[in-house]
């Protein structure tokens, strides 16, 4: 897997929005990418220091649109902790 495709784009939550001022950023993310090619890619790309990476996979919720149901899809979020003093404009 290339480094570039890696990183899908930011999550825009009120969460992760708080999180920002602790210097915490959140990344949709690809299903197979390691930590490490994570904060190399971060990294990389803002030409930021990276302390921590934490991932998770999120699991589909069950949403109908009248009478079809159906799921909504499933994505790998990476929580980024730059170090202090660093920050990305989003």
């Amino acid at each position: 897997m290339r480094n570039p495709d890696i990183i899908y784009g930011p999550v825009i939550t009120e969460k992760s929005v708080a999180e920002q001022q602790k210097g915490v950023y959140t990344f949709k993310v690809d299903k197979r990418a390691t930590k490490t090619q994570i904060k190399s890619e971060i990294e990389r790309q803002f030409g930021v220091k990276v302390l921590n990476v934490n991932t998770l996979n999120t699991k589909s919720k069950a949403r109908r649109m009248g009478r079809y149901a159906g799921k909504t899809k499933t994505y790998k979020k990476a929580m980024v902790t730059l170090a202090q003093g660093s920050s990305i404009e989003m």
